[in-house]
């Protein structure tokens, strides 16, 4: 416990990431983007599967240049085509590559790549850009209270065959951990978002832990027990921002269907 406490101050720093947002945030999602996806792979690599890094590399580059010079949408389609296309022609070393190496190419482009992009995404929404927080405290909320209602309280085990340490205790304590803090930061930042940050608390409770359970059924399918060891009782980057690949669309799409 007390590794994983100190390895959870080591990412306060981020934090400071958060507060200015704008260029520096990008270049800290360039930066754990790039090396999430490496990650990733190196997990298909344990499988003999060779996914590309330099597409996904490419990838990231291309995203993040259309950010920053167009809003139009119809860059963002050809970045998807550009994406699928480098894919499938990496499979035209037909005797050195399976298809296999293809779709973990893309997966990895998708599910890291594009879901982390989806910070950046609300960090762009003007007024509602403050709710770049409610990613945060919903991703890391939901795991520290899920981890410590568990441990006091879990009985019950919530996917024993994908994560056998997870209790129901501790996931209604997640998603309670997360609505509290949600609706704590809302009432002293943003009172006028109250209820929607309580509704973002309660989604994000939820999303958060299928966004770790999902990286937890690729690590078994890969047969390893975390993505990679920079982080001191975490793993990899991908350990620990596992969550926030899928509550960061959750929050850009609720911003965008329902307060715009």
């Amino acid at each position: 416990m007390k590794t994983r406490i100190l390895s959870g101050l080591i990412m306060a720093p981020l934090l400071i990431v958060l507060y200015f947002g704008g260029p520096i945030l990008k270049l800290a999602c360039v930066f754990i983007a790039a090396m999430a996806v490496r990650e990733f792979y190196n997990g298909f690599r344990a499988m003999d599967i060779r996914p590309c890094d330099n597409i996904a590399y490419a990838a990231i580059v291309a995203l993040y240049a259309i950010n920053l010079f167009t809003t139009d949408m119809g860059w963002y389609m050809l970045w998807f085509f550009g994406c699928v296309l480098a894919s499938l022609l990496y499979l035209f070393k037909i005797e050195e590559r399976k298809l296999e190496d293809a779709l973990a190419t893309l997966t990895g482009i998708f599910y890291i790549v594009f879901f982390s992009y989806h910070v950046v995404l609300v960090d762009g929404t003007g007024e509602y850009s403050i709710l770049l927080w409610l990613i945060v405290l919903t991703a890391f909320g939901t795991d520290i209270m899920a981890y410590f209602t568990g441990m006091l309280l879990g009985k019950h085990k919530l996917c024993p065959k994908i994560s056998p340490k997870k209790t129901i205790e501790g996931s209604i304590g997640g998603i309670l951990g997360s609505v509290i803090l949600c609706a704590a930061f809302s009432a002293i930042f943003v009172p006028q978002l109250l209820v929607h940050s309580i509704i973002i608390g309660v989604l994000g409770g939820i999303i958060s832990q299928f966004g770790d359970l999902t990286a937890s059924i690729f690590k078994r399918k890969m047969g390893i027990k975390d993505y990679g060891n920079l982080i001191p009782g975490h793993g990899g980057i991908l350990d620990r921002f596992d969550s926030v690949l899928f509550t960061a669309p959750m929050v850009y799409y609720y911003i965008l269907l329902v307060l715009m």
